[in-house]
């Protein structure tokens, strides 16, 4: 047997247990149970005892996530939007345009970009991601939650996650879902800072389920994100049912393990806002979640700057509860006009007049993609020559 042939051989018959070893690392779904993720953080924090320490760990969490989901592979692209901004819509106190940009050539992020009426010098920008529904960047809660935000003095981007709505170049479930969405993210935060009316030092994202999950990984690695509220998903046992949350190697590595209550920590000391309820894995936030994260405030003197909303007689959803806790946070650290928006007993969103979704569509029969798109799973990835966590 000739030596290429047997190298070939060997190569062929450890590659099952390559895959194998690389499917370890996935943290997917109730990885652990209420009990074991609760142990777990008790683990995690024997690993660090001051300032200096948790930093050393969190540079290897922030590490894990990177190379974990290849983000150090996607293009290294300065401004090139190429924005399609479309059919503008003057409502109560916010515009609405229809909005496309290009994530990298030939892959377009769509959504809706929000913009207060009131002049001001400076404006502060929200990012936000939604969930796992079909159309859900137009249904009425993401409206309201968007126009509100936009009332109250902030440039709102509402986008689609990959697959849905209309992001419908690739299907959500893809191989490299995770790291297209963290992608979109950062390439529609490099947008919203090349606008010079946005303040920098004012920049929020907010989105629910696995809207928070793409809110806390990129506030974990980009420090651009100066305040974070991550809805209904911050959890010590659940890492995410989908691959566009857990079908990467974010939270382990041959050299750590790490889970979702750590990655949202990362935001420490810039402000947070943990919202949960008592129906899904966030139950359990006021007890085990939430005192692992004030712990890693209490290291930079900022646990003020962290905060839970628990909703115990709540689901999970965007609901109002949590969208009015959302408005009052990025209110008092975004320097927001709450006064702008009606109060009664609550905050009235009554005046916004919800849209039907062609109304909100960017690209239509009259108005088609451009000519350059990607289409398929297969042609993203061979464009961008990674196939995937294997």
């Amino acid at each position: 047997m000739t030596r290429p042939t047997y190298l070939l051989l060997i190569l062929l018959f450890m590659a099952p247990f390559q895959l194998i070893a690389q499917d370890n690392m996935l943290c997917v779904g109730r990885y652990w149970t209420e009990d074991e993720g609760n142990l777990m953080l008790k683990e995690f924090a024997l690993k660090w005892n001051d300032k200096a320490s948790w930093e050393a760990r969190a540079q290897t969490i922030k590490k894990g996530i990177i190379e974990g989901m290849q983000l150090d592979k996607m293009p290294k692209i300065k401004g090139d939007f190429n924005a399609i901004l479309r059919d503008k819509k003057v409502m109560d106190g916010y515009t609405i345009e229809n909005i496309a940009i290009e994530s990298f050539p030939g892959f377009y992020i769509t959504g809706n970009l929000y913009r207060p009426t009131e002049e001001r010098s400076s404006y502060a920008a929200i990012l936000s991601p939604h969930g796992h529904l079909a159309n859900k960047r137009f249904t009425h809660y993401m409206q309201k939650r968007a126009g509100v935000l936009a009332k109250m003095g902030a440039i709102v981007f509402a986008y689609d996650m990959v697959g849905y709505g209309e992001s419908i170049q690739v299907e959500h479930k893809m191989p490299i879902a995770l790291l297209l969405q963290t992608y979109n993210s950062q390439r529609i935060l490099d947008y919203l800072l090349s606008l010079p009316e946005v303040d920098p030092e004012r920049i929020g994202m907010t989105g629910g389920s696995g809207g928070g999950t793409q809110t806390f990984v990129l506030t974990a690695i980009d420090d651009r994100i100066k305040a974070s509220a991550p809805v209904v998903q911050v959890s010590a046992h659940f890492f995410g049912g989908c691959v566009c949350e857990s079908g990467m190697p974010i939270h382990k590595s041959e050299d750590h393990q790490t889970s979702n209550v750590e990655i949202a920590a990362l935001c420490a000391p810039r402000p947070l806002l943990v919202v949960s309820d008592g129906a899904d894995w966030t139950r359990n936030t006021p007890r085990v979640e939430f005192p692992y994260i004030q712990r890693v405030y209490s290291l930079y003197d900022a646990q003020h700057k962290a905060e839970n909303v628990h909703l115990p007689l709540e689901k999970h959803d965007y609901g109002y509860s949590k969208r009015a806790a959302v408005y009052n946070f990025f209110g008092h650290h975004l320097n927001l006009r709450i006064g702008n928006v009606p109060y009664d007993d609550g905050y009235q969103e009554d005046f916004i007049k919800v849209l039907e979704a062609d109304q909100l569509k960017v690209f239509s029969e009259a108005n088609p993609m451009p000519s350059n798109a990607l289409n398929g799973n297969q042609a993203v990835m061979d464009y961008l020559k990674i196939s995937g966590p294997y």
